[in-house]
């Protein structure tokens, strides 16, 4: 059986699914895992939103954390999981494996950003989406997976790409050394430019203060940005304006300052699928009682 039959039938019913990925035009030896919720209703031309785990590699629980948004918007959700066993390490999962253990620069096709993409051509391929464009959502290590998927990849595949609070970012700058910026590994000008086009959307929780812990980036180039998670977002974005300026085009890029929130991946899903379907963040008292949470990473 071929994987578009596999997945036709695997998604041919409404509910959740853990079905086994090998991305052949990619890391062939490194396999993955799709989780998948395919809410009721869901039709060939339902948006589809594709969801990025943070450190925790749990994309059962962010596939999880979008059923209520599928069920009321009739969404087919896919989480690419990106295993520790397979992808070990901030390297070869948030950094894309862009990079061998020498330093230098490994195949495009093998970096881990061109995952969500393909898969979304897959999905088409098996008849189960007519959607030209996909949503893409990544949190904290998914969030820096995310904005750098947007810096190295052809993003016309993408309706929408929004990231909440990663740890640290990968500046526009083409004279910085990947990842600190979009240097050394093949990028140029027009790369850069077709980042700084896209209307990105940073989502940043206002409570996401902590200064110190083992899930905050603490190298050099992360605490030059920021003592914390909020305070990097808005480099990010005063970064990416500055060089929009340099060049005299537009930054697109919007960062919604969350209130209440901390680094918590269920609850920015939930503001994330408010602003996407719904047009508007939830209401303040809502963002309070998600506030009260634990958080996920």
């Amino acid at each position: 059986m071929s994987f578009s039959e596999t997945l036709a039938q695997a998604l041919a019913a409404p509910g959740r699914q853990a079905i086994p990925f090998t991305d052949a035009a990619g890391e062939a030896g490194r396999p993955l895992v799709l989780h998948t919720y395919r809410a009721p209703g869901v039709t060939p031309d339902s948006p589809v939103v594709i969801v990025q785990h943070g450190m925790g590699r749990n994309g059962d629980e962010y596939r999880d954390f979008w059923i209520e948004a599928a069920d009321r918007h009739q969404l087919l959700i896919v989480a690419p999981t990106f295993s520790n066993d397979a992808y070990p390490g901030a390297e070869l999962y948030n950094n894309g494996h862009v990079l061998d253990a020498a330093g230098a620069v490994r195949p495009r096709e093998e970096w881990g950003y061109a995952v969500p993409a393909r898969v979304f051509g897959w999905l088409r391929q098996a008849g189960i989406t007519r959607r030209e464009q996909a949503h893409f959502f990544g949190h904290s290590a998914g969030g820096q997976f995310g904005h750098r998927m947007a810096a190295t990849q052809d993003l016309s595949p993408f309706a929408a790409i929004a990231v909440g609070n990663p740890g640290w970012y990968t500046l526009p700058d083409l004279a910085r050394a990947f990842p600190a910026g979009m240097g050394g590994i093949g990028l140029g000008e027009a790369a850069l430019a077709a980042l700084l086009a896209y209307p990105l959307l940073i989502l940043a929780g206002e409570q996401d203060i902590e200064t110190s812990g083992p899930s905050l980036p603490a190298q050099p180039e992360a605490v030059a940005q920021g003592p914390h998670r909020y305070a990097r977002a808005h480099t990010y974005l005063a970064a990416g304006q500055a060089e929009a300026a340099r060049r005299g085009i537009a930054c697109n890029w919007r960062l919604v300052s969350v209130p209440h929130i901390g680094h918590d991946g269920a609850a920015m899903s939930r503001v994330c699928a408010s602003l996407w379907f719904e047009d508007r963040l939830p209401a303040e008292a809502t963002l309070a009682a998600w506030g009260k949470g634990s958080g996920a990473l």
